[in-house]
């Protein structure tokens, strides 16, 4: 009887040890899976703030913050291809109300322009320096993005600059170029609805199917097209 009964309690014991064992294991696997969805989630979001510089994001995070879905999408870092290369766009703020395409720049110091110089001038402690016209340099990205989306009408794309530092601009500021504040004052006064939302979805579904991976690859391929059609005069 002492035998049997040893034997009968070692069988519970060991059932219960395969029972234990077994949720254990799913438990485990449950707790991975989870894991791994987040950490997928935080890296997919630290890829696409990493490609970002400073000026791009802060103005990243104040457009999600004031213009929310369904009437407004935001894409940053956009590159398309093109026949003689890609072109990269910061952002892309598709909308009810239009379609968005900004180019942002951070600078310091004064700033002189010309909307239609080649090069506007930055002057900081008595320096002066030049950098490419932004209005010239979107051009490209306007096109791009109203060649992609053909089915719209060309002024639905609208150019825009944002200059996200604290620049003074000494010449008058050229029609398109904002500061940050001033974008979003923009933004908010263009109510007349040029599309609908279903119209909004299929673009940035576009968009999305067309754009190059965020990738360090796909930005030294842009940077390599940059250099072999401008050299070192970008």
């Amino acid at each position: 009887m002492m035998d049997k009964s040893v034997s009968t309690h070692a069988g519970v014991i060991s059932g219960h040890s395969i029972f234990s064992s077994d949720y254990t294991l799913e438990l485990t696997v449950f707790i991975a899976i989870v894991v791994a969805l987040i950490i997928g989630f935080v890296l997919g979001r630290y890829k696409a703030y990493a490609f970002q510089n400073r000026s791009e994001a802060r103005l990243s995070r104040a457009l999600k913050m004031r213009f929310l879905a369904p009437d407004y999408h935001l894409l940053n870092h956009v590159t398309l291809r093109l026949e003689d290369g890609t072109t990269q766009i910061d952002h892309v703020l598709v909308s009810r109300f239009g379609i968005f395409v900004i180019e942002t720049k951070e600078y310091k110091g004064w700033i002189f322009a010309g909307p239609r110089d080649r090069y506007w001038t930055q002057v900081l402690y008595r320096a002066k320096f030049r950098f490419q016209n932004p209005l010239r340099q979107n051009f490209r990205h306007v096109r791009a993005i109203q060649e992609l989306l053909d089915f719209l009408p060309p002024e639905v794309v609208r150019q825009v600059v944002v200059f996200t530092g604290d620049a003074e601009f000494k010449t008058n500021i050229p029609d398109g170029v904002f500061t940050v504040a001033g974008f979003m004052a923009f933004v908010e006064s263009a109510t007349a609805e040029v599309m609908s939302v279903n119209r909004v979805q299929f673009c940035v579904g576009r968009l999305e199917t067309t754009r190059l991976s965020i990738t360090k690859a796909t930005d030294v391929e842009h940077v390599q097209g940059l250099r072999r059609r401008y050299g070192d005069d970008q």
